[in-house]
């Protein structure tokens, strides 16, 4: 039996949140080492398992993988949620980089000063309504698949649900005027 994944990263979600997410989808135990001294990281630099020198790390299949994109493509390749071809896997890349996009700006949210945080959030949430989710909208509502991609659950419903969720921490309501997508994957339209 192969090894369960091990995840190295520190207490919280951050960069890791989405490796987790398309490793449960999955189906796949891992296991997780959390950072919680200097001396952790520094370790894992000197060992020279942290290629740019950051985490998220994940040691799988023999490999020690670092950068987050690079991760999630491998993960998704391996447990068949990257589309059946590659007109599947550019369509799936387009919608993770489209939620990627919003999510870091939720992400860099913790980095602004208190006093802009309010105002960054409002756009957040805007752009969310205005930018992003009257895409997927759109995409469900036109080819009229249960998935975004192929009629299959891939990583670009997995990644659309935590963009999701991560917006409706900010507002409950933001899925108010997507019917389709306060539905969820695998419910038809």
């Amino acid at each position: 039996m192969a090894a369960k994944p091990k995840l190295w990263y520190f207490r919280g979600r951050g960069r890791m949140e989405s490796i987790r997410w398309l490793l449960a989808a999955a189906g796949v135990e891992f296991e997780e080492e959390f950072l919680e001294t200097r001396e952790q990281y520094e370790k894992l630099q000197k060992d020279g398992r942290l290629l740019f020198g950051q985490v998220p790390l994940v040691e799988i299949d023999g490999m020690m993988l670092t950068q987050t994109r690079a991760i999630l493509s491998y993960l998704a390749a391996k447990y068949d949620l990257y589309g059946k071809d590659l007109k599947e896997t550019v369509r799936i890349n387009m919608y993770v980089d489209g939620t990627l996009d919003l999510m870091m700006m939720i992400i860099l949210t913790v980095f602004k000063p208190p006093e802009e945080k309010e105002e960054n959030i409002a756009l957040i949430v805007t752009k969310a309504k205005t930018r992003y989710f009257p895409v997927f909208e759109k995409i469900l509502k036109d080819h009229g698949e249960d998935f975004l991609v192929g009629n299959k659950f891939s990583w670009a419903d997995i990644q659309l649900l935590e963009a999701i969720l991560m917006v409706e921490e900010l507002d409950a309501s933001v899925l108010r005027d997507f019917p389709l997508l306060k539905e969820g994957p695998g419910v038809s339209p």
